[in-house]
């Protein structure tokens, strides 16, 4: 049963799966934030270059499970598959929205 993800949430995933960091850089506002194995992003420039790199070295895509909106936030669960130890991984995807755009990505465990 496909998921009801809000727009900014659905390009980020079909942007992901498509290899495609332009695209996945276009889901985030100017001024977003992403946390990701305990480094943080700030802004498109830096969020671009993580994308770039977790992408090269890891080769993934990610799969969502199951959707709930928590504290203002959409948090996805997704079954992340690529070319390191452990995969695939279950993690959770938590969103900030502003209008169409992501403000913040944290992942995690």
């Amino acid at each position: 049963m496909p998921l009801n993800l809000p727009a900014p949430v659905a390009a980020y995933i079909a942007a992901e799966n498509g290899d495609d960091v332009t695209a996945l850089a276009h889901c985030f506002a100017e001024d977003a934030i992403v946390q990701d194995e305990g480094r943080t992003m700030k802004g498109l420039a830096a969020i671009q270059r993580w994308k770039t790199e977790t992408k090269q070295k890891y080769h993934h895509t990610v799969e969502p499970l199951a959707a709930v909106q928590k504290d203002g936030k959409t948090v996805v669960t997704g079954r992340l598959t690529g070319e390191f130890p452990g995969s695939p991984v279950e993690l959770q995807f938590v969103f900030g929205l502003e209008g169409d755009r992501i403000s913040s990505l944290e992942i995690r465990p």
